[in-house]
């Protein structure tokens, strides 16, 4: 199951050690997908690279701004030179900021949008005419369990507010795709067992823990292998949804 040969995807944020992007990369590949690793960093993306060809399989690096529509453009344009094809984009890419409302600035709300949701915004589209022109998509975006429950793990109001913009604009872009063979889904992940958990002081950490039923962080592999069967044919009847991961912490 979950089988991606002959599948090019994208990973955006997957050069980065210290969140999930690069085990979502990692489990695409172990799927049978080839791999372009998005990231600003450029050691990360070597490293990311340097992981999946160990296993098997193709991978390119890609240097990549989000909030910057020539360097998307550009990383498209790279992709499609390199493999003539686009099937799978994740929207991984995201940063937090931990902030009161009374604190938060302009530059801090444009900020946290420029690149949850407006990064996010210009690698779709620059993806959606390869796609529709092949007649096959998969695009699975970030969100988070902030947007559903209004914060309450890490970031401020504008973080969640970004992640909820996330949701709507998926569900809207599931209906306008649907007929291109595009399925557009979300993944909501709760607190995820990272170097930014682990960052936590005690007795914050301890606090979200208690606000879990299953007591207990999630791991990357949980959220990557998620998405992993969102991007497979056994999930091509499912569109506009957003899969919550978070241990029972927010149930719709």
């Amino acid at each position: 199951m979950f089988k991606l040969e002959e599948r090019v995807a994208i990973v955006t944020g997957s050069g980065s050690p210290k969140g999930i992007g690069r085990e979502i990369a990692l489990t695409l590949a172990n799927q049978g997908a080839t791999i372009v690793v998005a990231d600003l960093n450029k050691e990360g993306i070597v490293d990311t690279v340097k992981a999946i060809e160990a296993t098997g399989a193709k991978a390119l690096g890609v240097e990549l701004n989000v909030t910057d529509k020539n360097s998307v453009d550009a990383m498209v344009e790279k992709v499609l030179e390199e493999f003539g094809r686009i099937d799978i984009l994740v929207n991984n890419a995201g940063i937090s900021q931990k902030v009161t409302v009374a604190d938060m600035t302009l530059d801090d709300m444009q900020r946290i949008f420029s690149v949850n949701m407006f990064g996010l915004f210009l690698c779709t589209q620059a993806v959606l005419k390869p796609m529709k022109e092949q007649g096959f998509g998969r695009i699975i975006s970030l969100s988070s369990v902030s947007a559903k429950r209004g914060g309450g793990v890490f970031g401020g109001a504008h973080y969640s507010a970004s992640k909820a913009a996330v949701l709507g604009f998926s569900k809207n872009l599931a209906r306008e795709v649907a007929t291109d063979g595009i399925t557009v889904n979300c993944v909501a992940p709760g607190l995820v067992n990272t170097e930014i958990w682990k960052s936590l002081p005690e007795a914050d950490a301890q606090n979200v823990i208690d606000g879990i039923p299953l007591g207990r962080p999630g791991e990357t592999e949980e959220i990557a292998t998620t998405i992993a069967f969102l991007a497979s044919p056994e999930a091509s009847y499912i569109t506009g949804e957003d899969i919550d991961i978070n241990g029972g912490s927010h149930m719709d």
